[in-house]
């Protein structure tokens, strides 16, 4: 292959990273060294079916992408075996999953990311991954609205109850 077409190969790569990075709430950088097949195909599918794609990128090209959007703090990041998890719609939901694939192996290594436009240390994509789920929360919150109907309805079924035995004596 001639030389400007792999430099031309790389660029579109570059620029189809930096589009990700772009569109993303959130991008975790992850070291996926170690993990087989198996566990590798396993991780892929809990995050593809919380809508988060997983890419394997070379670290000169995903280096390129950050620095093109504006994350020129994760240099340090990019370096052995690198994996990208982008969510373009839930920014917890990367980080829960590689979190729980990280504690169950010690093969995955979550080394930053960014989060909502802001690059997120360690322990920030820690804190985000016990968050509870949007659905957790609004089941939370019906669950709470909830409760004062319960209880009124309670209350005057009590009542008419007791406006019934009062009649029947």
């Amino acid at each position: 292959m001639p030389k400007k077409d792999v430099i031309d190969a790389k660029a579109k790569k570059v620029d189809v990273v930096t589009k990700q990075f772009k569109d993303a709430v959130s991008a975790i950088v992850v070291n996926y060294r170690g993990l087989s097949v198996a566990e590798v195909t396993d991780l892929r599918k809990q995050l593809r079916d919380a809508g988060v794609q997983f890419s394997v990128v070379k670290n000169n090209i995903v280096k390129r992408a950050a620095d093109a959007t504006g994350y020129e703090g994760l240099d340090e990041v990019f370096s052995g075996p690198t994996a990208v998890a982008f969510s373009n719609e839930d920014p917890v939901a990367p980080a829960k999953i590689l979190k729980k694939f990280a504690d169950n192996t010690d093969a995955v290594e979550i080394k930053g990311g960014i989060i909502e436009d802001k690059i997120a240390t360690l322990d920030e994509i820690n804190t985000f991954a016990t968050l509870p789920s949007r659905e957790e929360l609004l089941s939370t919150l019906a669950n709470i609205l909830q409760d004062p109907v319960r209880k009124f309805a309670l209350a005057v079924k009590a009542v008419s109850e007791k406006d019934n035995d009062g009649d029947a004596a």
